[in-house]
């Protein structure tokens, strides 16, 4: 063998070595043992079944939730089973090629820890829409108030819910909020009632008042008058300063709320002034003081 052909020999025995060394094939090839290939096909195995068993559970979830629980929800549900599966996983393989998940488990924990003190707010939040989907207090196109704001609800959250207000504006409600104050939902039935209150002098006939009071309802299009469960009523209540207070009380349909509101007050108005019945009303009395007279009051003072 001439000088050439050693030199060449050399050159790629060196070249060899190099790419051994710089991409750890022979750290490598001793782990391409039948021991571990038994694992890798083993995870692989493991993975397909524990897929099968995911799909199988997702499906059923989705398909209970759907009944219950509206799409956004049933979206957040597939989520978490989805996060856990992936999780389940990763933590299985690690365990089956030994590697210890002590250390892991420890650092999650102080890192738990560590977000749950930044984000003490969102945890909090997160907690209560949990609470919030699985109480089914309200859904999406129902009209609530909660915390002084009322709205038709427009979206229903993990972390907040979304009402739009009568004059189109959007607020977000923390679910927490929703969870530690009380929450009116005035979409739940079908039917809602209005209590009107009324003033008359001391004066008046009260039998023949409350008679024209009764029949306010009937000349209302939107009040219930046909069902005796959501029969209007009428009745005195207490004696004011002023004058005899009562109430009138109407049932309608949840949708037909500002107009019966305001067909009801005009219509027990006018049926009041047809009937000269007096609605009582403060009155203040004023005295234009003249120059004169200012000056002395002053002075007493």
């Amino acid at each position: 063998m001439n000088e050439s052909t050693k030199a060449a020999t050399n050159l790629v025995a060196g070249t060899a070595d190099e790419i051994k060394s710089m991409f750890h094939l022979d750290e490598l090839a001793s782990y391409v043992t039948w021991g571990n290939l038994a694992k890798v096909v083993t995870s692989i195995v493991a993975i397909l079944i524990f897929w099968v068993i995911y799909r199988t559970i997702r499906h059923l979830v989705k398909k209970g939730a759907s009944k219950k629980f509206e799409p956004r929800t049933v979206k957040s549900i597939t989520k978490c089973i989805s996060y856990i599966f992936y999780v389940v996983i990763v933590m299985y393989v690690l365990g089956l090629f030994g590697i210890k998940l002590s250390a892991v488990w420890g650092a999650a924990g102080i890192a738990g820890v560590a977000i749950g003190f930044a984000a003490q707010t969102s945890v909090s939040n997160l907690i209560s829409g949990l609470f919030v989907v699985t109480d089914k207090a309200m859904k999406v196109g129902d009209f609530i108030e909660c915390d002084g704001v009322s709205g038709t609800v427009r979206e229903i959250g993990i972390i907040s819910v979304k009402i739009q207000t009568v004059d189109k504006q959007m607020i977000r409600i923390p679910n927490s909020t929703i969870i530690n104050t009380k929450l009116v939902n005035y979409s739940s039935f079908n039917h809602r009632r209005y209590v009107f209150e009324f003033s008359v002098d001391y004066g008046t006939d009260l039998d023949k008042t409350l008679e024209i009071v009764k029949s306010v309802p009937a000349r209302c299009p939107t009040v219930i008058t046909n069902d005796p469960t959501y029969a209007p009523a009428a009745f005195w209540t207490t004696l004011g300063d002023s004058g005899i207070n009562g109430i009138l009380c109407v049932w309608f349909d949840k949708a037909n709320l500002w107009e019966t509101k305001s067909t009801v007050c005009s219509e027990l108005v006018k049926a009041f002034r047809e009937a000269d019945v007096n609605i009582p009303f403060n009155r203040m009395d004023v005295t234009l003081l003249s120059e004169e007279t200012v000056p002395s009051i002053s002075k007493k003072a």
